[in-house]
């Protein structure tokens, strides 16, 4: 009875050992747990408390014509007709007397008289009740802009917008006319324009042919997105009558001009002058006082002054459209030069050899002589020039070189062209078999 009553004892004390160390364990298991959330929760309270942005730059200001407008306010209107300057910055807090000085800025910087009706502007006011502009920006064109600062003192500056240069193409078949085909190709007038300019002394535009194909490469440019009207073309190809002229643009240190594919320039030299041994006795003007009329009225021509009979020429091929008495011109001839560029010659005394109405003339052919029919007090030639219908003084004329590609530029040259030949001979013209 005393062993089985020993062997009891030791079996419930050995019950109570592992009780413990089991109550133990589960003990250090919580013990572990708690601070193990405990931590977790340290960990994620600390991330959260500590805020990056807080540490990160500010944003940059806004800026714009060099003002910083993020407290202010940016109106972009439009000049309303018969609006001017004082109605526009009067209601902007700007006071009659700072109005006046603005009138006084000259004219070669900012002139109020050329505001202009559906132009843009733009307004930099306070943003508060009384709207203090900061300055008032003009844009004549996509490009240019005039701002008036309005600080201590009147500031104006004149400036201009980032431009970006974008190179399209264009190509057509003339149907009808030249302008419809290059409008149905996405072009617009302006382009029109320069490529009748390319060529104003190869091709004459008026005997264009149903048929006739064009392909262009040329710059268009643009602000903010917006289109800013067209720059140079930079090569061209023209076949018409079924023949192929090329144009590729080149400078070589007498200004830009265009070449064909063997270095000629397509343009052709104007005389200076149509007769020799004369002076000039009256200049080109818009309000000159008639010698025999007395009253003021244009004068769209040149005057020289030389004696009756002197042989007059014309200053570059073309054909002649009249040659008759006409008003107060007395005997004239016009020759239309292409399609662009007419001269005309007026009071002369007779006309030269086989000049009539239709009749070829060459540069430096006579085509008259100096006389004083018409409203004339002596005797004298009144020379006239028109570009596209509308007279130019003849003085101004930049005479077109005919100059071609000079040996030192050739290689030079032979690169770019070739390598715009081939721009030009990729661009497929719809329609057109054989662009040879």
């Amino acid at each position: 009875m005393k062993i089985q009553s020993k062997n009891t004892t030791t079996m419930k004390r050995t019950f109570l050992v592992i009780g413990s160390v089991l109550a133990g364990l589960v003990l250090a298991y919580l013990i572990i747990a708690n601070v193990s959330q405990r931590l977790a929760v340290y960990k994620e309270t600390d991330t959260v408390a500590i805020d990056s942005s807080e540490f990160q730059a500010p944003p940059p200001p806004k800026i714009l014509y060099g003002i910083v407008v993020d407290s202010m306010t940016v109106e972009k209107r439009v000049i309303k007709r018969n609006e001017n300057l004082s109605e526009i910055l009067s209601k902007y807090n700007i006071s009659p007397q700072t109005i006046y000085e603005i009138s006084k800025i000259p004219r070669d910087s900012f002139n109020v008289r050329r505001l202009q009706s559906r132009k843009p502007y733009t307004i930099i006011h306070e943003n508060d009740s009384l709207k203090t502009a900061r300055a008032f920006i003009y844009h004549p064109n996509p490009i240019d802009f005039v701002m008036l600062k309005f600080d201590d003192i009147v500031r104006v500056h004149n400036g201009k917008n980032k431009v970006d240069t974008i190179v399209e193409v264009a190509s057509g078949i003339i149907e009808t006319s030249l302008y419809n085909s290059i409008m149905d190709s996405g072009g617009s007038p302006m382009l029109v324009n320069e490529l009748a300019d390319v060529y104003a002394w190869e091709i004459d535009f008026f005997g264009l042919q149903k048929g006739d194909a064009f392909k262009i490469i040329y710059e268009r440019f643009e602000v903010n997105g917006q289109d800013a009207g067209m720059g140079k073309i930079l090569g061209s190809w023209f076949r018409h009558m079924k023949k192929p002229f090329y144009a590729v643009q080149y400078d070589q240190g007498e200004g830009k001009e265009y070449f064909d594919g063997e270095g000629n320039s397509l343009r052709k030299t104007f005389l200076k002058a149509p007769l020799r041994f004369s002076r000039i006795s009256s200049r080109f003007s818009y309000s000159r006082m008639h010698p025999v009329l007395k009253i003021r009225r244009p004068h769209t021509g040149v005057d020289y002054a030389a004696p009756k009979g002197t042989p007059v020429v014309a200053v570059g091929d073309g054909i002649v459209i009249l040659a008759a008495y006409k008003g107060g011109g007395g005997n004239s001839v016009k020759v239309r030069h292409n399609g662009n560029y007419t001269t005309g010659y007026l009071h002369l005394s007779r006309y030269g050899k086989g000049i009539k109405k239709g009749a070829q003339v060459m540069q430096g052919q006579v085509i008259g002589y100096v006389g004083s029919t018409g409203l004339s007090t002596g005797p004298h030639l009144d020379f006239r020039f028109w570009k596209n219908g509308k007279p130019v003084n003849p003085l101004k004329i930049d005479p077109p070189s005919a100059n071609p590609i000079k040996a030192d530029h050739m290689d030079s040259y032979s690169k770019i062209k070739d390598a715009m030949i081939r721009k030009l001979d990729d661009i497929p013209v719809t329609g057109i078999q054989d662009i040879s």
